[in-house]
């Protein structure tokens, strides 16, 4: 993302995972993690959208934790469907954050991941913060957020998101009562607007 970016290696279940981490100026108020959309079309931790979520956590002081599932990248092992990934997004938060606050952030594929991890740490973490973008609705068992984190979450989605149609994302969050932000004309990958995505999410993450 920028020249202060650190990248390296932790040891993860299929193998070494790939990080890259960026930091707030100050003491940070906390960690996010966040998931990058599929491995198997494309996504990696420097798709852009994903680099967005990292900017507005930085911006909002805390550290951004980007990290390439396995087979991706540096990342060892291979595309697992979402189980295996979820046990590297939950290999990374122990890692990166094992105490203190947590937030959470994914986008298409990584939301999908993000929401399993969830299921995961709810019990036994308190996560202060959820952003779900471009949630992959129609293409996996994204699971619902906890009626306590509803809240603190964020889900952003695209008017004209021909990957994920914004129907899904509805039918998705109608039961849960869980407000989707649209935003007008945009697509999966928010071409033109990733400034107004950031800016949604620092808003969401600022202290």
């Amino acid at each position: 993302m920028n020249a202060q970016t650190e990248s390296r290696l932790i040891d993860g279940p299929a193998g070494a995972i790939e990080l890259a981490i960026d930091r707030p100026e100050g003491v940070a108020r906390a960690t996010a993690v966040i998931a990058h959309p599929h491995p198997l079309h494309g996504g990696t931790l420097t798709n852009k959208v994903v680099q967005t979520l990292a900017r507005a956590a930085v911006l909002a002081g805390m550290v951004a934790v980007r990290f390439n599932f396995r087979g991706v990248g540096r990342s060892g092992g291979q595309y697992d469907e979402g189980r295996g990934e979820t046990d590297d997004l939950m290999a990374v938060v122990q890692s990166e954050a094992p105490s203190g606050p947590l937030a959470l952030a994914g986008f298409s594929f990584g939301s999908y991941v993000t929401s399993q991890a969830l299921q995961r740490l709810h019990p036994v973490r308190d996560v202060r913060e959820l952003v779900l973008v471009g949630t992959a609705a129609s293409r996996f068992q994204v699971a619902p957020v906890p009626q306590e984190l509803q809240a603190r979450t964020l889900v952003v989605h695209g008017e004209l998101d021909d990957t994920v149609p914004l129907s899904a994302v509805m039918d998705w969050a109608r039961p849960q009562s869980l407000p989707v932000v649209v935003v007008p004309g945009g697509g999966h990958f928010f071409h033109g607007q990733l400034p107004l995505l950031r800016e949604l999410v620092w808003r969401h993450w600022r202290p």
